[in-house]
């Protein structure tokens, strides 16, 4: 065991880093997605495709905004958590 076990802001700001960083992934694959989209709203219209990436494109783009919301109360939350300046 830790001498020094986490507190409340060490578990809030290690959600945070890894929500941030689903964040990222997400943004690439919206990305992603978009390009497959125009393709197959493009070129590849004609294999009636097109709904299925646009699916994907929303529900990928709704996952995104879904973490910048948990993203900017786990950051009001850590600022909470902050000892107060000479502690």
């Amino acid at each position: 065991m830790s001498d020094n076990p986490k507190t409340p802001l060490d578990h809030v700001n290690d959600t945070l880093n890894q929500l941030k960083e689903m964040r990222h992934y997400s943004g690439n694959n919206v990305e992603t997605l978009t390009a497959a989209w125009l393709l197959f709203d493009g070129e590849l219209s004609k294999l009636e495709q097109t709904a299925k990436i646009d699916d994907l494109m929303t529900r990928q783009g709704e996952l995104h905004d879904a973490l910048e919301s948990v993203i900017a109360d786990f950051e009001e939350l850590a600022t909470k958590l902050q000892p107060p300046p000479g502690e």
